[in-house]
């Protein structure tokens, strides 16, 4: 493309838009050139680790639990569009799960950084300053899974028993499987991090459950027909990678920290963690359409 064809088709992009080419133009004369570090932000980035104690081991923790977090936008990136997409093609899905799959395996892998990564001694002390805050507050996390499947999807066993016939999606809440890492359901009394983590997104969560009824990816794939094993099984594999594999690899790391000394100690959240992070206690099905009713029996038993 010559000099030309491409300012012309500038000029054409903005007359479009209603807007004067020349002052775009004029504009771009003046910019300055982009660099890595600006575009990307690096010094902001670098400049977030903020550790609460003088062990060095806490901000690799810091870190870690960012990096985590990158890792979850980068899924919920791909699982927005893929809820949005009007009309689904297999190849634009096979894509998207390529992708999110891809996500997720590296969220289970790097939960090396936080079983080997860390001065054990180190870390059992430093974490009594994080106190009451939990990974468990990542909202990031329930977002992913209210736009994968709908809200009876996300009861255990107990949950479904407790629930009604026709239940309020604030209903659905009330039961819903991670309350009960928080929740003394015979005394009805709510630890800290459960309440400050409700007093900040449980609005945003009720809000997106009811914009996704009927909407989730779940509801949209039970509707597509025609669906090749191939992508029946891409999706399968990420609903086990996302509800059991890497929720057993959290258990397993929290077992080295917690109780590798037969100390049992208590999370930070203050939950039964051994039995909340177990994915048979969980119970968590994006596409239970998708598995046998032997396969949804055994869900969590083994990886």
């Amino acid at each position: 493309m010559n000099i030309e064809n491409l300012v012309n088709q500038i000029k054409e992009k903005y007359e479009k838009l209603g807007e004067n080419p020349e002052t775009y133009l004029k504009g771009l004369l003046q910019a300055k050139p982009i660099n890595y570090w600006d575009y990307i932000e690096v010094d902001t980035l670098l400049s977030l680790q903020k550790p609460r104690t003088n062990f060095k081991d806490e901000e690799i923790f810091i870190m870690y639990h960012q990096v985590t977090e990158l890792f979850l936008k980068l899924m919920l990136h791909e699982i927005k569009q893929v809820a949005v997409e009007v009309n689904y093609t297999e190849e634009f899905l096979m894509n998207k799960f390529t992708r999110i799959i891809r996500y997720t395996q590296m969220l289970i892998n790097s939960f090396d950084i936080m079983k080997d990564g860390m001065n054990y001694d180190d870390y059992n002390v430093f974490r009594a300053t994080l106190a009451p805050a939990s990974g468990f507050q990542s909202a990031q996390f329930r977002f992913i899974e209210l736009h994968c499947t709908g809200l009876e999807n996300l009861m255990n066993e107990a949950g479904r028993e407790r629930i009604s016939s026709n239940p309020t999606t604030e209903e659905y809440f009330d039961h819903i499987y991670w309350k009960d890492a928080g929740l003394n359901r015979k005394t009805g009394k709510k630890n800290l991090t459960l309440t400050l983590f409700e007093e900040k997104y449980l609005h945003q969560f009720i809000s997106l459950a009811n914009a996704m009824k009927g909407k989730t990816i779940a509801d949209r794939l039970n509707e597509l027909p025609n669906k090749s094993e191939a992508l029946l099984n891409l999706l399968r594999e990420f609903d086990h990678l996302y509800n059991v594999a890497w929720p057993m690899v959290h258990l397993n790391t929290a077992k080295h920290y917690l109780d590798s000394k037969n100390e049992n100690q208590q999370a930070t959240g203050g939950s039964e963690w051994k039995k909340y992070l177990m994915p048979k206690f969980q119970q968590r099905k994006f596409f239970p359409a998708f598995w046998s009713n032997e396969e949804k029996e055994k869900w969590g038993e083994s990886i």
